[in-house]
């Protein structure tokens, strides 16, 4: 396929916006970018997508979510509202999780996985959790994500919430999917799928089973994601029972490293920030969701000051990465008090620079996210008509107040397009939603009885 006259938007270092341009795939890869009349009369037989002077981008990366909350859309939480992060857990999320079968699994991932095709999000890393359907829950993710044509890192989250065998049985199933995805690789094929050691939070994990994770992970080179810090009750948790804060704890125990993802990192000190800049750990900012939560605001400008890489998630919400960096680019202000307070280059820089970073975690030397030759045909389109001046300078600020989801036209990823001119080609959205309706039900039904 050759895509012509297309404005590039390439997000590298330095951004550039290059007009009449054209890229040109050769399966999985990006083979070719040049201008538009160069590459046209160079390869005059291959199948030429107009782009019509929309602007072309490498796919937007969500660097974690949870597929499987996709449920708990409209659900009430029982009884008086929570009055903190751990009621919201147990009243929500920890029945939710637990009324999920295998099919439920399925279908709260496959709507997932439409809206992130609509919203131009090519890859995700997800962290799922369903006590009561551990075994194979991987298996279901990833057929739903292949379904897709998406790309995708995934982990089961291990928890002593539902005791040792609980516990054992997430260990196993993270271990059972990464050898089943390396036995499975296609030689010089870039795999859509990957795998990490999943782990719920630090106060719902023992020395014990975290000792089995980070052994697990290390053995298999495993990235290793994990929630921190998201409540001030992880860090009281873990000073009262083990006279630690959380990523010290974490740091004793071998956990932090380069491979290590972690979430929130809310309510970190600036020694935990010393640790996790050290050892290269990656974390994960979910605007979004922490302001639904009301759990705080992460120290966002303190952790990239310290070298940090932080990248930005949706923790569950909508996969429009749009509505996620123009909520943390005002969250960030208005908790300062402070106009001058990040700024839409830092949030671009996290979800354009930083999030390939933690990319490169699940597919090492692939260069997932970037536009270059050589690297994954993971393109959208963009219907955006400025009428102001756009140039690669002043860019992050039309991203975050001019363009949003709405306007993408074609979303294309590892080369293969499923959507063009806003219709869906890889899923069918109508059979989907009927069928999800059916799965929600039936999961709604056993939160009322759980509760």
């Amino acid at each position: 396929m050759l895509i012509t006259n297309a404005h590039l938007i390439t997000w590298g270092q330095p951004n550039q916006i290059v007009p009449d341009q054209a890229v040109r795939l050769a399966g999985d890869r990006i083979a070719a970018i040049g201008p538009s009349a160069i590459l046209a009369a160079e390869w005059p037989d291959a199948d030429v997508l107009d782009a019509r002077g929309q602007y072309l981008r490498p796919g937007n990366i969500c660097a974690h979510t949870h597929f499987y909350g996709a449920f708990a859309r409209g659900m009430a939480i029982p009884g008086r509202p929570a009055k903190n992060f751990v009621e919201v857990l147990k009243k929500l999320w920890w029945k939710l999780d637990r009324a999920l079968d295998l099919e439920g699994v399925k279908y709260s991932t496959l709507v997932g996985l439409v809206d992130a095709i609509k919203h131009g999000t090519t890859t995700l890393i997800d962290h799922h959790a369903s006590p009561n359907a551990i075994e194979g829950s991987l298996d279901i993710i990833a057929n739903a994500v292949t379904q897709a044509g998406l790309r995708a890192g995934l982990c089961y989250e291990v928890t002593d919430r539902n005791g040792k065998d609980g516990a054992r049985a997430g260990i196993v199933e993270n271990v059972r999917f990464a050898l089943n995805l390396r036995q499975s690789a296609i030689g010089g094929q870039l795999p859509t799928l990957a795998a990490a050691m999943g782990l719920h939070a630090s106060f719902t994990i023992s020395n014990a089973t975290l000792d089995a994770c980070v052994a697990e992970s290390v053995g298999l080179d495993l990235p290793f994601h994990i929630h921190v810090a998201e409540d001030k009750f992880d860090e009281a948790n873990a000073y009262a029972k083990y006279k630690q804060r959380v990523v010290q704890r974490l740091d004793e125990h071998a956990a932090l490293d380069e491979l290590a993802m972690l979430a929130h990192c809310i309510h970190i000190d600036q020694s935990e920030m010393e640790l996790i800049a050290g050892s290269g750990s990656k974390v994960m900012h979910q605007p979004r969701s922490n302001m639904n939560n009301g759990v705080g605001v992460a120290p966002l400008q303190q952790m990239l000051d310290a070298g940090i890489c932080v990248g930005l998630g949706n923790d569950g919400f909508s996969n429009d990465a749009f509505a996620e960096m123009k909520i943390c680019d005002m969250l960030h202000k208005v908790n300062q008090l402070d106009p001058r307070a990040m700024g839409a280059d830092k949030i671009t820089g996290m979800m354009y620079q930083n999030n390939p970073q933690i990319a490169d975690l699940f597919w090492p030397n692939q260069h997932v996210g970037r536009l270059a030759v050589g690297a994954p045909a993971d393109i959208i389109l963009l219907d955006y008509h400025p009428y102001t001046q756009l140039t690669a300078g002043n860019l992050p600020w039309h991203m975050l107040f001019g363009m949003d989801g709405g306007m993408l036209t074609h979303t294309l990823c590892n080369g293969k397009m499923l959507m063009a001119d806003r219709k869906l080609l890889t899923l069918d959205e109508d059979e989907i939603t009927r069928k999800a309706k059916v799965a929600a039900t039936r999961a709604w039904k056993r939160v009322q009885e759980l509760s």
